[in-house]
């Protein structure tokens, strides 16, 4: 049971690189004044496909806490300031 858990976390976590993706494309398609309900669509059926997937893992005996958005982003690694470089372009 544990490798199938591990196979939905892998689903789920290119299903979110996947949806990043066409986030990045709809806010581009908005900014520029264009048409992106495709793309918006499209974004809507990949969160539909997560939803399920954590069903599926939830069913399957997931007890972990999946991180939402603001736990991603809390553990990405912020950019290291050279200090050289920062008192160079002032």
């Amino acid at each position: 049971m544990d490798n199938r858990i591990n196979q939905i976390r892998r689903k789920i976590s290119a299903l979110r690189l996947e949806m990043a993706g066409v986030e990045a494309t709809v806010r581009d398609l908005v900014n520029r004044d264009r048409d992106c309900t495709e793309k918006a669509l499209a974004q809507m059926e990949l969160r539909q496909k997560i939803n399920l997937l954590i069903g599926e893992w939830k069913a399957a005996g997931g007890s972990d806490v999946l991180p939402d958005v603001r736990d991603r982003v809390r553990l990405r690694p912020l950019k290291k300031v050279d200090p050289v470089r920062a008192i160079a372009r002032r």
